[in-house]
C-alpha cells in the first residue's frame, strides 16, 4: 500500500486530503502543519510520497522540499493555489526537487478539492512511483550547444512530458541554440493555471521566444508554444515555414488534456518539412501513438532513457512501439534533437 505524509497548515485541508487518500486506498501515516514538522515526519515515517502545501508558517513548502531532498529524499507532490504567486512558488519547489503539482480548486481552503478526488489519488500514486535519484539534468545541458553548425530549414520539434517533466523540458529547450531556428511545440501535463507561468519561465531561461498557446496562434523559426492546460493543442495549418495551432476541449485522451498524442498526430498529418518527436519522463501511455504517427510520416523520434526519468512510463510505452530512433539520457536529448536537424556535410 502507498504510504503518504500530508502537509498543510489548514486543519480542514489536512482532513479533507487525508480522507480522500484513505478512501482511495492510500495510507496516511502522518500529518504535518508546517515545513519543519514535515521534515521530521518524513524522516520518522519514511513514506512513499508527500503532499505539500506551499504557503505555511515557520518553514514554507519550498524550504521543506529542499530539506527533505537533502535529508530523506522522497517524492513530493505540491498542492498549490490558483494564483500567480502560488504558481511561481510551486516552480521554485520543482527546482528544489518536487516531482509534480496539483492545483487546489477554488483557493487555499475549499471543499472543491473533493470534486477532484480521483485526480488527487491518481496523481499521488503517480508521484509515489517517481525515482528521486534520477535528479536533474546536468548543467551542461542548459547551455545552447553547437552554435556554429548549420541546420536544415523549417524544422519542427514536438516535445511531450508529464510527471517530473518541467525541469527536463527546460533543460532540453535551454540546450537548443536559436540558430537552429526550430519551431517548438511543448505539451506538458500541467494544471491550466500553471502553463502560462511555465511558458514565461521557459521564455526567460532559453533562447527561444516562448508563450502559452492561444487558439489560432502561429509561430515561425525561433519560437515555441506551450499547450494551454485543459486544452488540446492541434496543428491546424502549415505553410511557408509557419504553423498554426487550434485549441480544443475535445474529450480527454489517456485521461488528460492537453494530450501529447493530439499534437504529435496533427503535426505528423499537417507538417511537410522536417519533424522530430520527443517524449520525456512521465506516467502513462500518452505520446506512444503520436510517436508512431511522426515516424510513419517520415519524421525522427527520441525518448528519454529510464535511468534519468522520474517516471519511466511515457518513454517506455513509446519505445515499445518500435518507432523510437534514439533513447537518450536527459542531458543528451538536446544534442539528439540537433542531430536530427543538422545539415549533412
Amino acid at each position: 500500500m502507498t504510504r503518504a505524509v500530508v502537509v498543510d497548515d489548514s486543519h480542514f485541508m489536512r482532513t479533507v486530503i487525508s480522507d480522500i487518500l484513505e478512501s482511495g486506498g492510500i495510507e496516511v501515516v502522518a500529518q504535518a502543519t508546517d515545513g519543519r514538522e514535515a521534515v521530521s515526519a518524513v524522516a520518522e515515517h519514511e513514506p512513499d510520497v508527500v503532499t505539500m502545501d506551499v504557503e505555511m508558517p515557520e518553514m514554507n513548502g519550498i524550504e521543506a522540499v529542499a530539506a527533505i531532498m537533502d535529508e530523506t529524499p522522497t517524492p513530493v507532490l505540491m498542492l498549490s493555489a490558483h494564483t500567480e504567486k502560488g504558481a511561481e512558488a510551486t516552480f521554485e519547489a520543482l527546482d528544489r526537487g518536487a516531482i509534480d503539482v496539483l492545483a487546489k480548486p477554488g483557493g487555499e481552503v475549499s471543499t472543491g478539492i473533493s470534486a477532484h478526488k480521483d485526480d488527487l489519488v491518481d496523481k499521488v500514486r503517480s508521484v509515489a512511483r517517481a525515482d528521486v535519484s534520477a535528479g536533474t539534468p546536468s548543467d551542461s545541458a542548459t547551455t545552447p550547444i553547437e552554435r556554429d553548425e548549420t541546420y536544415v530549414e523549417n524544422a519542427t520539434v514536438v516535445i511531450g512530458a508529464s510527471t517530473g517533466g518541467p525541469r527536463v523540458v527546460e533543460s532540453v529547450l535551454s540546450g537548443l541554440p536559436r540558430s537552429a531556428n526550430l519551431r517548438v511545440l511543448i505539451v506538458q501535463h500541467m494544471p491550466d493555471s500553471f502553463t502560462d507561468r511555465f511558458a514565461k519561465r521557459l521564455d526567460g531561461r532559453t533562447e527561444y521566444d516562448v508563450r502559452e498557446a492561444r487558439d489560432g496562434d502561429r509561430i515561425g523559426g525561433g519560437e515555441a508554444l506551450v499547450a494551454r492546460g485543459d486544452y488540446h493543442m492541434a496543428v491546424s495549418n502549415y505553410a511557408k515555414g509557419r504553423l498554426r495551432v487550434r485549441l480544443t476541449q475535445d474529450e480527454q485522451r489517456h485521461g488528460v488534456r492537453p494530450a501529447i498524442d493530439v499534437t504529435m498526430e496533427t503535426a505528423a498529418k499537417t507538417i511537410s518539412d522536417p519533424l522530430t518527436g520527443v517524449v520525456l519522463t512521465g506516467m502513462g501511455a500518452d505520446g506512444a501513438v503520436g510517436i508512431e504517427a511522426i515516424k510513419g510520416a517520415g519524421g525522427q523520434t527520441i525518448a528519454q532513457d529510464e535511468a534519468t526519468c522520474s517516471v519511466f512510463g511515457i518513454p517506455a510505452r513509446a519505445i515499445e512501439t518500435g518507432c523510437v530512433d534514439e533513447v537518450l539520457p536527459a542531458d543528451g536529448v538536446s544534442g539528439g534533437i540537433l542531430s536530427t536537424v543538422r545539415k549533412p556535410t
